[in-house]
């Protein structure tokens, strides 16, 4: 752990090939969250090995982001091992935030489901709302329910893993946040690290994808964001309450 006097140490786990102009963006976005934590971010790709205990040692948060190209449904040989790595964050006790892809790669690798399905594909700004156990969250409780919040998915995570407790749902998909039971690990299908500049410039970098599955056009989709200050807040209150101590701002 470190002193009150240094950054904190947090590693970055991508699912994001060397040339995606998003890994660096993904990385700028997390930091103008943390703000104003002082934070170094260091980046673990998971296409290119399997993740260690020694990874872990000395870090004192870990993000799961999104990815550019790679789907959790994946049967290709990089997908077991990155599912190795997510549990051996799960089984380190190291706080620990997934968002997007980790949302959904964090569930296969501990039991759960998920699928690909276009029909309850969400990009944009979508409303969910807190299960009962969400309002009494210390983490999602702070946002009031209904919320709104930045998405970009069309993998579905169809059951949670057993040992979690449901935290949000929104209108076309159930399962939209969830928290380990037994570990600090936190999982979101939304970005709480976007605000509409950040999806804005995430679908600006895959344009078609926007056009495929969403069946508008950027502009279309762009034009019905908000912007969605208390979801952006997660994270840097997540660091505060389970790795700082301080919960208080």
């Amino acid at each position: 752990m470190t002193t009150l006097a240094e950054p904190l140490r947090c590693l970055l786990l991508q699912v994001r090939d060397p040339d995606d102009p998003m890994g660096p963006h993904e990385i700028t976005s997390f930091l103008r969250v943390l703000k104003p934590l002082a934070v170094d971010i260091s980046i673990f790709d998971l296409l290119d090995r399997p993740l260690t205990a020694r990874d872990l040692a000395g870090v004192d948060f870990v993000l799961l982001g999104g990815s550019g190209d790679y789907s959790a449904t994946s049967t290709d040989p990089w997908m077991e091992r990155a599912l190795d790595s997510l549990r051996e964050v799960y089984a380190s006790g190291v706080p620990s935030f997934a968002s997007c892809w980790g949302f959904q790669g964090m569930a296969v690798a501990m039991g759960g489901e998920v699928v690909q399905d276009r029909s309850r594909a969400e990009l944009g700004t979508h409303e969910l709302m807190l299960t009962p156990a969400g309002r009494a969250d210390a983490l999602l409780g702070t946002l009031g329910s209904p919320f709104k919040a930045q998405f970009g998915h069309e993998d579905i995570v169809e059951t949670l893993p057993p040992g979690t407790t449901l935290l949000a749902s929104s209108a076309r998909v159930a399962n939209q946040a969830y928290r380990f039971d037994d570990a600090p690990v936190y999982c979101t299908q939304f970005h709480p690290e976007l605000d509409v500049a950040g999806i804005h410039a995430r679908f600006s970098a895959y344009p078609r994808y926007v056009e495929e599955v969403a069946g508008a056009s950027l502009g279309e989709v762009i034009g019905t964001m908000e912007e969605t200050p208390g979801a952006n807040a997660l994270i840097r209150r997540f660091v505060e309450l389970h790795v700082t101590g301080d919960a208080s701002r």
